[in-house]
C-alpha cells in the first residue's frame, strides 16, 4: 500500500454486517475504525437521558451543542462514551433502536454529524481508517480511496440481526430492520451503489469470507 493515509468508506443497510466486518477488516489492515452509526445512537441515548422528545427536531438540534461524544477508533479498543458514561452497550438497546431514526433524519443533525465524522477521519494516525455507515461513500467521504457498498438479501440480514439481538422474536427484529431501512431511506440512498462504489454482496458469504472480500478489495485498490 502507498504511504498516504487511506480512507475506506463502507455503506450498507441494517443487518448487512457493516460494523463487525468493517472492524475486523480494519484490524487486519492495521487501520483505525469508525462506526458512524454509534454517534447517532449515542445522541439518541443522550436525548432520552435528558428527557427530550426525540421527535422534537428543534430540541434535538439544541442538544447537539452540549453533546459530549467520544469514540475509540482503535479496533481493539472500541468504546463509545457520552461525557464520563460508557454507553457502548446501552446504545444497542431496543429503546435506542426504536428512536434513532427520528434523530438521524433531521437534516441539521446530519450536517453536524458529517463534520464530526470528518474530524475523526482527519485525526486518525494509523495508515488508514475504515468508516462505515449509511452515507459515507456519497456524503461524508466521497473522495475516499476505497468506497464499498456492503449488502445482502433481506432474508440474510434479518437472520443475522436476529442472531445478534436477545429478548426479541425474529418477527419483531424483522419489523424493526424493515422500519429502520424505510425511515433512513427517506434521507439517504444506501441500497444502491453510486458511481465508483464497489458492491460486496455477502448473502452467500460467511463472516470471514466477507472480511476477506473487503480486505482484498482494499489491498487491490490501494497500491
Amino acid at each position: 500500500m502507498s504511504g498516504a493515509h487511506t480512507v475506506v468508506a463502507i455503506d450498507g443497510p441494517a443487518g448487512s454486517g457493516k460494523s463487525s466486518v468493517s472492524r475486523a477488516a480494519a484490524r487486519e489492515l492495521g487501520f483505525d475504525y469508525q462506526d458512524s452509526g454509534a454517534a447517532y445512537r449515542a445522541l439518541a441515548w443522550y436525548v432520552l437521558d435528558a428527557g427530550i422528545d426525540t421527535e422534537d427536531a428543534d430540541a434535538v438540534i439544541a442538544a447537539l451543542d452540549g453533546f459530549p461524544y467520544t469514540i475509540g477508533i482503535d479496533p481493539d479498543d472500541y468504546f463509545v462514551r457520552v461525557g464520563d458514561t460508557d454507553v457502548t452497550e446501552a446504545i444497542r438497546e431496543p429503546r435506542i433502536t426504536a428512536v434513532v431514526s427520528h434523530i438521524a433524519r433531521v437534516p441539521a443533525v446530519r450536517v453536524r454529524m458529517v463534520e464530526l465524522f470528518r474530524s475523526v477521519i482527519a485525526a486518525s494516525i494509523r495508515p488508514g481508517i475504515v468508516t462505515e455507515g449509511r452515507d459515507i461513500t456519497t456524503v461524508v467521504s466521497p473522495q475516499a480511496q476505497v468506497r464499498i457498498l456492503l449488502t445482502a438479501s433481506e432474508e440474510a440480514r434479518m437472520a443475522r440481526r436476529s442472531a445478534e439481538i436477545t429478548g426479541q422474536s425474529a418477527s419483531d427484529v424483522g419489523k424493526q430492520l424493515s422500519s429502520r431501512d424505510a425511515q433512513d431511506s427517506k434521507v439517504v440512498d444506501f441500497m444502491n451503489a453510486a458511481d465508483g462504489v464497489h458492491t460486496v454482496d455477502s448473502t452467500h458469504l460467511d463472516f470471514d469470507q466477507t472480511v476477506s472480500a473487503v480486505v482484498d478489495l482494499v489491498r487491490s485498490t490501494v497500491e
